[in-house]
C-alpha cells in the first residue's frame, strides 16, 4: 500500500511538470537557469477597453477626466508647432488682427499701412527664418500711461512686424493652453470678459461669502520670473523654435535713448503669458477650496468671515512671494466687505448689486469736465471727433 501511493504521488508530480512544461511560450533562444537571488519582473496588467488603452495612464491620485484637461500628460507634445504657426490662414488672420487693433508704429516708425507692403514683399524669407528658429526680434518702444491712483504704468509697444508674428504665436497658443485655464479665470479669455468676473464675485456675495481678500501684485509685469514662465510652457510646448522665439521676446527690451532696457507689458502675448503664470495661483485656490475670481493679475477671494478674511491673505502672500517670486502691494491689498473695496471699477452692495465704485465714478466725472472745457476752441464737429477718441 506503501508503495503505490508512493508511486502514483510520483507519476502526479511528472503529469504536473510536464503540463508546466507544455504551457511555457516557445522561445528563439535558449532558456538560462534562473541564478541565486534573481527576481521574475511581473508586468502589471492593464484593464482598460483598447479606446482607453490608447491614452497615457493618469498620475496617481488624479481622476481620468482631470488627467485629461489641466493635468494630463498629453500636454506634453506640439513638437513641430512652429510649421501650424506660420500656415498662410494663420498669418492672414494675424495680419487682419494687427490691421484691426491699429496702435501706434515702434521703435522703426512703420504704421500697419507703411508695413503691409513690405510683409507682402519679404514673406516667404520671414516664414524661413522663423522655420529655422533664427528670427530676432526688435526692442519695443517704451510709453508711459498715467494711473487713475497717481503714478505711471510702463508699456511696451513692439513694431508692427513683431505684433504680426507675436499674434501668429497667439493664435495657436490660445488654442492650446485656454482649456487647461481655471473656469474662475476671466481675463483675455475667448468668451469670457471683466463683466462675468464681477458677476461671479457677485455671485459669491449672494451666496453668504460676505468678506472678500483684495490682492494686489506689485509690478506684475516687472518681475514675472522668466525661467519659471518658459518652464511652464515647456512643459507643454516642445518645439524648440517656438520656445526660443518667445524666450526672446521676453529678453527682448524696450528702447529708451538708444539703450536697450527690461521689457513691460503691452505685446499681445502678455495677456497669455499671465494666464500662464499665474494658472499656478488658480490651481492652489482651486485645491484650498476657495471662492474667487481673477482677471488677469487682479483677484478676488470671497470668504464668510473677517477672520479668514485676514488668515487668507497671510497664507496667500507668504505662497506667491515663495512660488510666483513675486510680492503682493501690502498698501493696495486687504480685506473688508465687497461694498468696501472695488474690483475692476464696481462693488457689491449690501443688497449684493453690482455698482460703481465710488473712485470710478470720480474718475468718469473728471474725464468729463476735462472734455467739456469751455477754453476749447474747437467746433462742435472737432469736439465731437475728439469724444469719439
Amino acid at each position: 500500500m506503501r508503495f503505490a501511493r508512493t508511486k502514483r504521488r510520483t507519476e502526479r508530480r511528472a503529469e504536473e511538470r510536464k503540463s508546466r512544461t507544455q504551457r511555457e511560450p516557445d522561445s528563439d533562444h535558449e532558456s538560462h537557469p534562473k541564478q541565486r537571488g534573481e527576481t521574475t519582473a511581473v508586468p502589471t496588467p492593464d484593464w482598460r477597453t483598447e479606446a482607453q488603452a490608447e491614452k497615457p495612464l493618469p498620475a496617481e491620485g488624479v481622476d481620468d477626466e482631470t488627467a485629461l484637461t489641466r493635468d494630463s500628460p498629453q500636454k506634453a507634445m506640439h513638437e513641430d508647432l512652429m510649421e501650424e504657426v506660420v500656415t498662410q490662414d494663420h498669418a492672414t488672420a494675424a495680419w487682419l488682427a494687427v490691421k484691426r487693433n491699429g496702435g501706434a508704429p515702434g521703435i522703426d516708425g512703420m504704421t500697419t499701412e507703411q508695413r503691409r507692403d513690405h510683409v507682402r514683399q519679404h514673406w516667404e524669407t520671414l516664414r524661413a527664418k522663423l522655420l529655422a528658429g533664427t528670427y530676432v526680434p526688435s526692442p519695443v518702444r517704451r510709453v508711459e500711461i498715467p494711473k487713475p491712483n497717481g503714478g505711471v504704468r510702463l508699456l511696451g509697444i513692439p513694431t508692427v512686424l513683431d505684433r504680426w508674428i507675436q499674434q501668429m504665436l497667439l493664435q495657436v497658443l490660445q488654442a492650446i493652453f485656454d482649456p487647461t485655464f481655471s473656469a474662475h479665470s476671466f481675463g483675455f479669455r475667448p468668451g469670457k470678459s471683466a463683466h462675468d468676473a464681477v458677476r461671479a464675485a457677485q455671485s459669491y456675495v449672494q451666496a453668504g461669502k460676505d468678506w472678500v481678500v483684495d490682492m494686489d501684485i506689485t509690478q506684475f509685469f516687472d518681475r514675472v520670473n522668466h525661467d519659471i514662465l518658459m518652464n511652464r510652457i515647456g512643459q507643454t510646448i516642445r518645439d524648440k523654435r517656438v520656445l526660443g522665439l518667445m524666450g526672446r521676446y521676453l529678453r527682448a527690451g524696450v528702447m529708451v535713448e538708444g539703450l536697450v532696457q527690461a521689457s513691460e507689458e503691452g505685446t499681445p502675448l502678455s495677456p497669455l503669458l499671465t494666464n500662464i503664470y499665474l494658472d499656478a495661483l488658480d490651481r492652489e485656490l482651486d485645491r484650498r477650496g476657495l471662492a474667487f475670481s481673477r482677471y488677469a493679475d487682479d483677484c478676488n477671494i470671497d470668504v464668510s468671515s473677517p477672520r479668514s478674511a485676514q488668515r487668507v491673505l497671510a497664507s496667500l502672500t507668504a505662497w506667491i512671494q515663495k512660488h510666483l517670486r513675486l510680492e503682493v502691494n501690502a498698501t493696495q491689498s486687504g480685506t473688508g466687505r465687497p461694498w468696501e473695496r472695488k474690483f475692476l471699477g464696481f462693488r457689491i452692495n449690501p443688497k449684493g448689486q453690482i455698482e460703481a465704485a465710488p473712485t470710478s465714478v470720480e474718475r468718469f466725472k473728471t474725464k468729463v469736465r476735462e472734455l467739456w472745457r469751455s477754453c476749447q476752441s474747437q467746433t462742435r464737429a472737432e469736439l465731437r471727433d475728439t469724444w469719439r477718441a
